[in-house]
């Protein structure tokens, strides 16, 4: 029986000393002892969890600790050949022990990235002041990667990977073209704090309304989870000129 640790940060955990005698006793997949559902299976140094859109962590076990790649401890409370015992990030006693059963097996394949993506493209005719504007809104996904770090179902700290999105916007009148203009949310910088904008989606823009001023454009940028948005408005001139302001947070 060891010592009981509560779930903490360590930002030095890089400079301790690996317990290789532990890591090889984890090596395998382990279920939990109260759902029997698999938990995360131990290969190597890496923990790859039963979750398919969470990433591998690199771990290492020193004294009564289990450390993960981001500096977060959890206090082990029985270690033997078979069971595994910790608390996890919500001080909550995490029972597992080690599955003997081959479908209990966790992927170790690449886990797939979720992406934001809620339309291809759309687009719509509208009218102002006896003039007809034809507006196109394309949604493409790119392959920069946003992070998020979050919580399992276990109360693990995991990693999930999502697809940032560029947003083009063209307005013609007829056959004239007034703008066309990719929108990517490094452009919203000074509006939408820049620590917010590193961790952010741009999750969708909009058509809004139109008026005098020009067709209004509303881009929504959130964090991958959509607990917290910021929504900035691009409004687009019949000159073609676009301008940005700030509508909710």
């Amino acid at each position: 029986m060891m010592g009981v640790l509560v779930a903490c940060n360590q930002n030095n955990s890089s400079s301790l000393l690996d317990d290789k005698e532990a890591k090889a006793m984890l090596q395998g997949t382990w279920i939990d002892e109260e759902s029997g559902d698999a938990t995360f299976r131990v290969k190597g140094d890496t923990i790859y969890y039963a979750d398919a859109t969470s990433m591998p962590s690199y771990f290492r076990i020193h004294g009564d600790s289990l450390y993960l790649a981001s500096g977060t401890a959890y206090g082990i409370v029985k270690r033997t050949e078979h069971l595994f015992w910790f608390h996890n990030q919500n001080g909550d006693l995490l029972k597992l022990q080690k599955s003997e059963n081959s479908d209990d097996d966790v992927e170790t394949e690449a886990p797939s990235v979720l992406t934001y993506t809620h339309q291809v493209k759309i687009d719509s005719v509208v009218s102002y002041n006896g003039n007809r504007y034809h507006w196109y809104i394309a949604i493409n996904p790119t392959k920069y990667k946003v992070t998020k770090r979050t919580f399992n179902e276990d109360g693990l700290e995991v990693e999930n990977v999502y697809y940032d999105n560029i947003m083009n916007v063209s307005v013609f009148q007829g056959s004239r073209k007034l703008f066309s203009s990719d929108f990517r949310k490094q452009q919203y910088k000074g509006m939408v704090p820049e620590s917010f904008l590193q961790d952010a989606i741009f999750a969708n823009m909009a058509f809004s309304h139109i008026d005098a001023d020009g067709l209004h454009f509303n881009a929504t940028l959130c964090m991958p989870d959509g607990a917290s948005c910021y929504i900035v408005e691009s409004a687009i001139s019949y000159t073609g000129v676009a301008s940005m302001k700030l509508l909710e947070y």
